[in-house]
């Protein structure tokens, strides 16, 4: 939407100093993004963690069920390929469910200015 606003008008017998009222101004509405909203991307940050905690746990536990005697550098290692895979395939589905709102606000808002004219 263009901000629009009336031309002021004069109260007469009035002083010509003094403006009566100034007409409803519309402020524009927020211009679309493809930048998601910042509850969006905190919700996507905590999703990518809790996916590496997640996928963390599940290496620790597989090389710790597997591995007799020293096990210190196998489980790190399992811990950290868990975590890293886990955290990486959260993080394309994260991307792709932001990407999928943006494109649902998008359509909403092109189905809302078809409605209005």
């Amino acid at each position: 939407m263009v901000r629009t606003a009336q031309e002021p008008t004069w109260s007469e017998g009035r002083d010509a100093r003094q403006i009566v009222t100034l007409a409803a101004v519309t402020e524009p509405e927020r211009p679309l993004s493809a930048l998601p909203s910042p509850a969006a991307r905190v919700a996507a940050f905590v999703a990518i963690l809790l996916g590496g905690f997640a996928g963390g746990l599940i290496g620790y536990t597989l090389v710790k069920l597997q591995c007799h005697g020293e096990c210190a550098a196998p489980k790190g290692i399992g811990t950290l390929t868990g975590a890293l895979l886990a955290a990486g395939g959260m993080s394309i589905v994260a991307v792709l469910v932001l990407r999928a709102v943006g494109e649902w606000r998008q359509i909403e808002q092109r189905e809302r200015s078809n409605r209005n004219s």
